[in-house]
């Protein structure tokens, strides 16, 4: 492999822009090309990013050997063939989360990684900012003791559109996809599987649910409370209580540039500002990986993307809230 790392983009769409910004603070990265079935799309967008080449089909792009490693940020329920393809095709894949729309995808996807040896990741961002490692080694340590309760949310509002990728249900559409698996990865990193989840959820009139609230109760009577929505703005704020303290992530908690652990009267924040835009920091995990041989990511496993979307399921089953093509 080149000294230079380059990147190929499949589905060259606005979360792709964040994940083109981040790359310009890693060194040794390289925005190389990009794949889209949009005449006009992919050229547009290397116009603003930079880059080589762009490509209209998908399959052109993967046969490209100078492409160390693809970013797949096409809408959720593409991702599965999306990402099929490109681990057919023997490349390294960063996959946007969530990975699929079900478990039942999802290990399609880890078994394909798997069998083909090839790299996968999910790519959920959040886990790799310096604090979220800092929050994990905190933990580790017992320095706000046992954990008892998490508690997180991430909702926003946006305007009913059938058409947008948030109200659609056939683009994967609804909360517990968008932004309720930040909430239930956060969870997961800190407390692992749950024995029990239940939620509810308000199924608007597209078909997806525009709001949703979720409680985890784990083995040794640990819990965990959640909310997510595409049509409600909440305080989007973290807690992880100890017997010990408690830390708190203020807005925006799945970026962090500062905490506060409290333990009794004594409150210290800590304040590390990231580089760039944080989409970096997953790139530069992906690199060291992919570098070093590894297959998949020691922060983010496959079998916690497998977790993620398992839990994400006995959420929707109740709901009655399914995506085309997802097993019944």
């Amino acid at each position: 492999m080149a000294d230079t790392f380059k990147w190929g983009i499949i589905g060259p769409g606005r979360i792709a822009a964040k994940f083109a910004e981040g790359l310009q603070a890693v060194e040794g990265a390289e925005l190389y090309a990009a794949a889209s079935r949009t005449p006009g799309k992919a050229e547009d967008f290397l116009k603003t990013w930079g880059g080589e080449k762009t490509y209209s089909s998908y399959e052109a792009l993967l046969e490209d050997s100078r492409v160390d490693a693809v970013y797949i940020s096409t809408p959720h329920v593409f991702h599965k063939d999306n990402t099929l393809l490109a681990l057919k095709a023997g490349k390294p894949v960063l996959c946007e989360k969530p990975m699929t729309v079900c478990e039942a995808h999802t290990r399609e996807l880890v078994e394909a990684a798997r069998r083909e040896n090839v790299y996968l990741m999910e790519a959920m961002w959040s886990r790799f900012f310096p604090l979220m490692g800092k929050i994990r080694d905190i933990i580790a340590r017992e320095e706000i003791g046992d954990v008892r309760m998490v508690t997180a949310d991430f909702g926003y509002r946006r305007e009913l559109d059938p058409t947008s990728r948030q109200h659609d249900l056939k683009l994967g559409g609804g909360a517990i996809l968008d932004v309720g698996i930040y909430p239930l990865s956060f969870f997961h990193m800190i407390l692992g599987e749950p024995a029990e989840l239940q939620g509810a959820a308000c199924i608007g009139e597209t078909g997806v649910d525009e709001q949703s609230g979720y409680l985890l109760k784990y083995a040794r009577g640990q819990l965990a409370m959640g909310s997510s929505a595409v049509c409600t703005d909440t305080p989007c704020e973290a807690r992880i209580m100890g017997t010990k303290g408690r830390i708190h992530l203020p807005q925006s908690w799945w970026s962090p540039g500062e905490i506060t652990i409290i333990k009794g009267d004594k409150v210290q924040r800590i304040v590390e500002p990231f580089k760039s835009n944080g989409y970096n920091y997953e790139a530069e995990a992906v690199m060291q990986d992919v570098r070093a041989g590894r297959k998949e990511n020691a922060v983010m496993p496959l079998d916690d993307s497998l977790t993620i979307a398992r839990m994400m399921d006995r959420l929707k089953k109740p709901w009655g809230l399914t995506y085309p093509g997802e097993p019944q």
